[in-house]
């Protein structure tokens, strides 16, 4: 009896090793994915249920027809910054599409709202990464919103490079700080700001760096 549980246990050493060579052989033929261009867009929503007024939100950003999936921060290097209509104009309804999303919501009658998406991008775009920071909050204007993302990003950045950052400067000093670096040679935002509904209807806004 004993020898025949060493042969099963032979058997299901065996069985095991092919089981995972196959998955290591399938996972090595997969392509990377790496994204070639990323473009932002924003939306905002109102319904009497939360979840609706996201699908408005996402509607009104053009997006809601796509499959997304919530990645991190990272612009690959080469990546361009195309326009959204170019972006749209290659994505089908369905399509399994990677973005970085930032969201916020309120029910509360006359609060202010905001969603941002900030980007900061190297002057060696070709060889380094760049970044996106998500930020939401409640009391910002939209201004002051992307400002925000646009300044976490390009603190994120900086890090990697070296640049020089302090963060108790006001953010136009850190601005011309990082830029006279020479290292940073682009940041931006998308922003959506909402004054919640007067009659208590969820207000959702969306801020998405969509990456292709």
């Amino acid at each position: 009896m004993a020898h025949k549980k060493t042969g099963k246990s032979r058997k299901s050493g065996s069985r095991a090793r092919e089981d995972l060579k196959s998955a290591e052989d399938i996972e090595s033929s997969l392509p990377l994915l790496i994204p070639k261009r990323v473009f932002l867009t924003k939306g905002v929503g109102k319904d009497k249920e939360k979840l609706a007024s996201f699908e408005a939100a996402l509607r009104d950003a053009g997006i809601a027809s796509l499959n997304l999936v919530r990645v991190s921060s990272i612009v690959p290097p080469g990546a361009k910054i195309v326009s959204k209509r170019q972006g749209l104009r290659d994505l089908k309804p369905g399509a399994i599409t990677f973005a970085v999303m930032s969201e916020n919501a309120t029910n509360e009658p006359h609060r202010l709202i905001a969603a941002s998406v900030g980007v900061a991008i190297p002057r060696d775009q070709h060889e380094k990464h760049g970044y996106l920071s998500e930020h939401h909050s409640f009391g910002q204007t939209e201004r002051e919103a992307g400002d925000y993302a646009e300044d976490l990003a390009a603190q994120m950045l900086s890090s990697t490079l070296g640049v020089p950052f302090d963060v108790d400067k006001a953010y136009d000093e850190r601005r011309e700080q990082y830029k006279m670096g020479g290292l940073i040679v682009r940041t931006t935002d998308v922003t959506q700001s909402a004054v919640g509904d007067k009659n208590g209807l969820w207000t959702t806004v969306v801020a998405v760096a969509v990456l292709q």
